[in-house]
């Protein structure tokens, strides 16, 4: 039987972590179930600890920070990722694993659907769409709900993960991760519950949402670099053109340069523009190099073991 670790990352959880942890062990009852606490003030420790799990720490604030150290530290077949507040469906625990195992996938994500109005605040699915819409614009590919936080991995993702960020932009960056190596990944919707009284999201909607487009930007910055800077070099080309319109007009009429600074303005774009585009084209090599590398990282582990029994 193939080996299941439970992640539940945690901060200031103490009404929520003693439920999560035993609605996770009921459903995967063969599974280790650990707690990585994120400097809580309260009893988050104690109580996951007489839950059942095994209990670790972070210092570092900060999911990212919190999911590279358990991605390090435990050695499993299959990785579940949940946060401990309750708001995911332990339920669907055996089916996510499942049918990781049954595909062969290395990635399955919990598609929430929220049935009641405190469960998901309005700006929330706003915003997930938006980011949703984005990231397949730019990449081509996206999921239904790229920040749910609600995963099952294969060894060979987590082991071949980097893990960059430091905060909630962790599941931007493992969407990302999956689709930039062509990965095999899959979907499963999931009910997404409102916190229990007394549990409080640790999500800011405008500060983590801008956390969140920066990281997008990035990671498009530096995963197709020939688009990236062929844009800015187009559009400095297209703004220079358009200025030299009338520059071109007046020397075919007069044979000479009358506005100069506009002249080497114009030059200046244009060099610029010439830059930005053979800069692309160097970093995209540098871009394919590293990706095959990674690749050839992600292929050097075992992938998924057969489904046998769960």
């Amino acid at each position: 039987m193939p080996s299941v670790a439970v992640l539940l990352p945690c901060y200031n959880e103490e009404a929520t972590i003693g439920a999560t942890v035993d609605g996770f062990r009921k459903a995967l009852p063969h599974a280790t179930v650990y707690v990585y606490d994120n400097n809580s003030r309260d009893r988050t420790r104690e109580i996951a600890s007489k839950a059942g799990a095994i209990v670790r720490s972070e210092r570092q604030q900060g999911k990212g920070h919190v999911v590279r150290r358990m991605f390090a530290d435990i050695e499993a077949d299959v990785y579940l990722m949940a946060d401990g507040d309750l708001t995911y469906d332990p339920g669907s625990a055996s089916d996510m694993v499942a049918l990781l195992l049954a595909e062969q996938l290395d990635m399955v994500v919990g598609t929430r659907r929220h049935e009641a109005k405190a469960a998901y605040r309005g700006g929330h699915v706003l915003g997930n769409r938006i980011f949703t819409g984005l990231l397949a614009g730019l990449f081509g590919r996206s999921f239904n709900d790229i920040f749910s936080g609600y995963r099952v991995f294969s060894r060979r993702f987590v082991k071949s993960f980097p893990v960059l960020s430091s905060g909630f932009e962790i599941e931007t960056e493992m969407s990302v991760h999956a689709l930039e190596l062509r990965m095999p990944v899959g979907e499963i919707e999931t009910r997404y519950l409102a916190r229990p009284e007394g549990s409080e999201s640790k999500l800011s909607t405008y500060g983590d949402g801008w956390r969140i487009l920066k990281t997008i930007g990035t990671l498009y910055r530096v995963e197709r670099p020939v688009l990236f800077y062929g844009t800015i070099a187009l559009l400095l080309f297209v703004a220079a053109f358009l200025l030299s319109i009338p520059l071109v007009t007046t020397y075919l009429h007069t044979h000479t340069v009358p506005r100069l600074p506009t002249a080497v303005l114009v030059t200046g774009m244009t060099i610029v523009a010439v830059l930005f585009f053979f800069a692309g084209l160097i970093l995209d090599t540098v871009t394919r190099g590293r990706r095959e590398m990674r690749r050839l990282a992600y292929l050097a582990l075992e992938g998924p073991p057969q489904l046998k029994q769960l």
